[in-house]
């Protein structure tokens, strides 16, 4: 498997093949701020994410020591992480299927992004093609917390 650091203008559409595998350049520590901040304003007031007193020692749910960030953010901080590489020459989004929640995140913990290449494919438009990705969000202790497969349409060059 080849395993590319990758951050560089080499993301039109000829420039992915399926099988790839690319390691994106940058991890992001989830805060508190964006566990909390952000579930606010979507209105999940679930106690695994707010109620610290509650998660202790895995009272509430069984499952969880402490509080776990919510899956959505998870999954935005992946792909935000994988954008500079699979998005820059985005014309628009096409859909995200098979999204997984494989592991819990905590505050404090650090995410990091890999992104497959699945598939490419002929656009609508001759001046695109379609790329699918399966991105994955590994944490700093190397446990897949996020996967999800993305299709996106990509400028071609020229």
């Amino acid at each position: 498997m080849d395993v590319a650091a990758r951050t560089s203008a080499n993301n039109y559409f000829e420039d992915f093949q399926p099988g790839q595998v690319i390691r994106h350049a940058r991890g992001k520590t989830v805060t508190e701020m964006d566990n909390v901040l952000i579930t606010n304003m979507v209105m999940n007031t679930a106690e695994a994410h707010f109620n610290a007193h509650r998660m202790q020692g895995g009272q509430g749910h069984g499952v969880f020591n402490d509080r776990v960030v919510f899956g959505g953010i998870n999954l935005s901080m992946v792909i935000g992480l994988a954008a500079q590489d699979t998005a820059e020459q985005a014309v628009r989004e096409v859909g995200m299927t098979n999204i997984r929640l494989k592991h819990p995140v905590y505050h404090g913990d650090t995410l990091y992004a890999f992104s497959e290449v699945l598939e490419v494919a002929d656009g609508d438009d001759p001046k695109t093609g379609v790329v699918t990705f399966r991105h994955y969000g590994i944490n700093q202790d190397d446990k897949l917390c996020v996967m999800a497969d993305r299709r996106v349409a990509l400028k071609r060059r020229g």
